[in-house]
C-alpha cells in the first residue's frame, strides 16, 4: 500500500530536510506568534466594533455575565432577540467559558485573551498547515503553506479578537490532519489518533455547531479511502459480485474503521450532552446545543433580498429585527428560533428557483477579494492583501495538483479529504449566509494549495541553481 506521505518530485524534496527544515519552520512559527501579539496589542484592552467583529462585543458581555454568577444571559437586550436577562444558548458555550476563566484569573482584561490566542494560534495554525501540506504533497509544499498561514492578513487580524474564529480555524485543521493520519495506521496509535479526533471534532462542534452537518460526511470519506486501500493492496477486480465480496470482507477485517467510528462519534456526543442538559435545565425544551441556525437561514432567505443577497443588510431595507414577524416576537429563543427556521423553509419551498437565484448570487460574497467602496480602508487591504494575493497561486496549486498525473496519482485520495471540507462547507454557506469570515476555514486549507504551488516554484529555483553551479568550471 502507498503511503501516505506523498512527495511531488524526490529529485526536489530530497536536499530539503538536511538544508532548510531546521530552522525555516521555527522561524515560520515564531513570525506567525510575533505578528499577532503585535495586532493583538494595537487592538489593545477595551472592546469595540471594528470591522467584522461585532461577535466580540456579546462575547465580552456574556463573559462577564457568567463571571458574575449571572449565567449565559445579558445586562440588556441584546442580539438577535434575546431580552435583558434572559437565558441564551445563542453563543458558543466554551468560548464564552474560555473568556470567563481568563477574566477570573486576570481580571476582566480582553488584552490577556488577546495574547493567549494570539501565542496558540499563532503556533498551532502554521504548524498545522505545515503537518496537512507535508503529508499531502510533501516537505516544502508544508513549509510554504506554514509560511503563507502566518502572514495571512485575515488569521492575524482574527486571532487577535475576541470570537471564536481563532480556536475554531485551529480545531478544523487539527481534526483534518487526524483523519488524514487514521487512514493508514497501525492499530497501536489508532486509539489515541481516534481520541483526538473525537476531541478536536467535538471542540469545532462547540465552537460553531454547524460543523455537526460535515462530521457524517468526514467519516464516509475515511470509510471509502480505507476501502479503496484495501481494495488496491489486494488487487482484486470483477463486476458487481466481486465488489459485494470485497465490501463483505471489508466490513469484517481490521481495516474498516468500526472503531474510530464509534469512539469518535461517543466523545462528540459526550462534549455535546453537558450543554444538551443545561439547555433543558433553563428553557424545559431540547436545545441540541445553540440557538442561531434558525435566525441565519431565516434572515439569508428572506423575500427582502429578492433574487441578490447582501452580506449587510442595507438600512433602506430595515434592520434584521424588523424582518421578524411581530406574532412571534414574544417566543423564548429556542422557540423563536425554530419558528424562523420554520419560516426560513417556507420562503424556500414557497419559491424554490429565487431560493436557487439568491444562492448562487451569495458566491461573490463569499469569494469576494477586491477592494470596496463599502468598506474601510482597513477591510480592504485585509481582504485584498489576503484573499486577494494568495488566491492566484491557489488556483495553480490546485490546477497542478489535478492536471499533473504523477501528482494526482500520488496525492489525490489524500487531497480529496481537503476538497471534500471545502466543497461542503462553502455549499452550506451559499444555502444559508455567506460571509468573508464564514470562509475563513476555507482560505486555512486552500492556502495548503498555495503552499503547493510555491514549493513547485522552489523546487524550480533550486534545480535551476544546482543545474549552474554544475555548469560553472
Amino acid at each position: 500500500m502507498e503511503s501516505t506521505r506523498t512527495l511531488i518530485d524526490s529529485r526536489t524534496e530530497a536536499p530539503i530536510t538536511s538544508r532548510t527544515r531546521p530552522y525555516l519552520l521555527p522561524v515560520i512559527l515564531a513570525i506567525g506568534v510575533l505578528v499577532r501579539i503585535v495586532t493583538a496589542f494595537y487592538i489593545g484592552n477595551t472592546v469595540e466594533v471594528l470591522p467584522g467583529t461585532f461577535d466580540q462585543v456579546s462575547y465580552h458581555a456574556l463573559a462577564l455575565r457568567v463571571l458574575d454568577g449571572q449565567g449565559f444571559s445579558f445586562e440588556q437586550a441584546s442580539w438577535p432577540m434575546t431580552a435583558a436577562g434572559a437565558p441564551t444558548a445563542h453563543w458558543s458555550f466554551i468560548y464564552t467559558l474560555y473568556l470567563a476563566a481568563v477574566y477570573a484569573f486576570f481580571g476582566p482584561n480582553p488584552l490577556v485573551a488577546r495574547l493567549i490566542q494570539a501565542v496558540t494560534v499563532g503556533i498551532l495554525q502554521p504548524y498545522l498547515a505545515y503537518l496537512l501540506g507535508r503529508h499531502v504533497f510533501g516537505e516544502r509544499a508544508g513549509l510554504m503553506a506554514a509560511a503563507f498561514t502566518a502572514v495571512y492578513i485575515y488569521f492575524i487580524y482574527y486571532a487577535a479578537t475576541l470570537m471564536t474564529e481563532p480556536f475554531y480555524i485551529t480545531a478544523i485543521m487539527a481534526a483534518l490532519y487526524l483523519l488524514l493520519r487514521l487512514r493508514n495506521v497501525s492499530p497501536n496509535h489508532e486509539i489515541r489518533l481516534t481520541i483526538a479526533l473525537g476531541l478536536a471534532l467535538g471542540s469545532v462542534i462547540l465552537l460553531r455547531q454547524l460543523f455537526l452537518l460535515l462530521v457524517p460526511f468526514l467519516l464516509i470519506w475515511l470509510w471509502t479511502v480505507r476501502f479503496t486501500d484495501l481494495s488496491s493492496a489486494t488487487a482484486q477486480s470483477g463486476g458487481v459480485l466481486a465488489v459485494t465480496h470485497r465490501l463483505t470482507a471489508f466490513f469484517r477485517s481490521n481495516h474498516a474503521p468500526w472503531r474510530p467510528s464509534v469512539i469518535t462519534i461517543g466523545i462528540v456526543t459526550i462534549m455535546i450532552l453537558p450543554f444538551t442538559l443545561y439547555n433543558f435545565s433553563r428553557f424545559d425544551r431540547f436545545v441540541l446545543l445553540n440557538t442561531n441556525a434558525g435566525y441565519a437561514f431565516f434572515w439569508g432567505n428572506h423575500p427582502v433580498y429578492g433574487t441578490r443577497f447582501e452580506a449587510i443588510l442595507p438600512p433602506e431595507l430595515g434592520t434584521y429585527e424588523d424582518l421578524i414577524p411581530v406574532e412571534l416576537r414574544h417566543l423564548d429563543e429556542p422557540a423563536l428560533e425554530q419558528a424562523l427556521m420554520a419560516r426560513g423553509l417556507q420562503f424556500v419551498s414557497a419559491d424554490p428557483w429565487r431560493y436557487i437565484r439568491l444562492s448562487l448570487s451569495r458566491i461573490p460574497v463569499y469569494f469576494m477579494f477586491w477592494p470596496s467602496t463599502e468598506s474601510g480602508m482597513a477591510s480592504n487591504i485585509s481582504r485584498v492583501g489576503s484573499f486577494g494575493l494568495f488566491l492566484p497561486l491557489i488556483l495553480v496549486g490546485l490546477i497542478y495538483s489535478l492536471m499533473n498525473g504523477k501528482v494526482r496519482r500520488r496525492t489525490l485520495a489524500n487531497a480529496s479529504l481537503l476538497l471534500l471540507f471545502v466543497s461542503f462547507y462553502t455549499v452550506i454557506h451559499l444555502l444559508s449566509w455567506a460571509l468573508v469570515r464564514y470562509r475563513l476555514p476555507v482560505d486555512a486549507i486552500m492556502l495548503i494549495y498555495a503552499g503547493l504551488a510555491g514549493s513547485v516554484a522552489w523546487g524550480y529555483l533550486d534545480n535551476r541553481q544546482l543545474a549552474l553551479r554544475r555548469s560553472s568550471p
